[in-house]
């Protein structure tokens, strides 16, 4: 069964290129959105891969990530009629599992859209400030001052922004693996709910709560897994960024049932990756 895989990228085109060469198959396609701002040639993209365009200029919280996925699923979803799941990674991911390990593990889930996934609420993930407040992407210091001025007006009235429509916020890890049938119906949704997608403009990490938010509003919610199957490592004390996994990590990745982990650095990992791959290649000889 064909899979896609979709991969965002900010730098490093070895680290890149050596992704997209673990995961050539001839059941796999695989798509790179290259950061419009970044230094990365596309020239020197590796030749199994397909470019995504156009580029987006990402910035990290904001809308820009969910208007990169976005492109890159319309693109994907017109030149790809069939498939199963689209993979989306990081190219600081790293695949844990030999390919044909992979496609049986995704045969085995193939009726479930594995999406990390929470109601966004007290109890559940306790992150509402995401979309109480206003977040502004970018912009000029007077539509900076406006914002902080609307937030300031929210909180001293004690009142909070709620999502347009009668969708419920849920939330959760922005990497999934979801159908081609689910991606289609959160297209569909995304370009029926305009008020929404204006909404999502305003708010922290989007990235982390559209696609949960329309697949849970979906009749693919039944469908939903909640869970990843990526290993990821956060700092104890609390941190935006998950840790950037090095030789120390390997026991804990390999007791997992990971796909994927992330992430990794050519550099500060560089004790691990010779140890991943080695282990990778055990998988396959078993």
């Amino acid at each position: 069964m064909k899979q896609v895989f979709l991969i965002c990228a900010h730098k490093d085109i070895d680290q890149l290129n050596a992704l997209v060469a673990a995961l050539c198959d001839p059941d796999f396609t695989v798509y790179v959105h290259l950061d419009r701002k970044s230094a990365l040639d596309p020239a020197a993209l590796h030749p199994s891969a397909r470019q995504v365009a156009p580029r987006i200029d990402v910035r990290w919280g904001g809308f820009s990530q969910v208007n990169a996925t976005l492109v890159s699923l319309r693109q994907i979803l017109h030149e790809q009629p069939e498939f199963d799941k689209v993979i989306f990674l990081s190219a600081q991911d790293f695949p844990l599992l030999p390919n044909a390990l992979l496609k049986r593990e995704l045969m085995r889930l193939k009726d479930r859209e594995l999406l990390e996934t929470a109601p966004i609420r007290p109890g559940g993930w306790n992150v509402g400030f995401r979309y109480q407040f206003f977040y502004r992407e970018g912009g000029g210091r007077l539509e900076r001052l406006a914002c902080g001025l609307a937030n300031r007006v929210l909180r001293a009235s004690g009142r909070r922004r709620s999502m347009p429509d009668g969708f419920v916020p849920h939330g959760g890890s922005s990497w999934w693996a979801l159908s081609r049938d689910c991606l289609a119906e959160v297209l569909r949704l995304a370009d029926a709910y305009p008020r929404l997608m204006r909404f999502m403009r305003t708010v922290q990490c989007p990235d982390e709560m559209l696609f949960q938010t329309l697949v849970m509003h979906s009749r693919f919610a039944g469908r939903v897994l909640s869970d990843n199957f990526r290993y990821v490592q956060w700092p104890e004390q609390g941190a935006r960024n998950p840790k950037v996994l090095d030789a120390g990590d390997f026991e804990r990745i390999r007791a997992s049932n990971a796909h994927f982990c992330r992430k990794l650095d050519s550099q500060a990992s560089a004790g691990l990756l010779p140890v991943l791959v080695q282990w990778k290649e055990s998988r396959a000889a078993a």
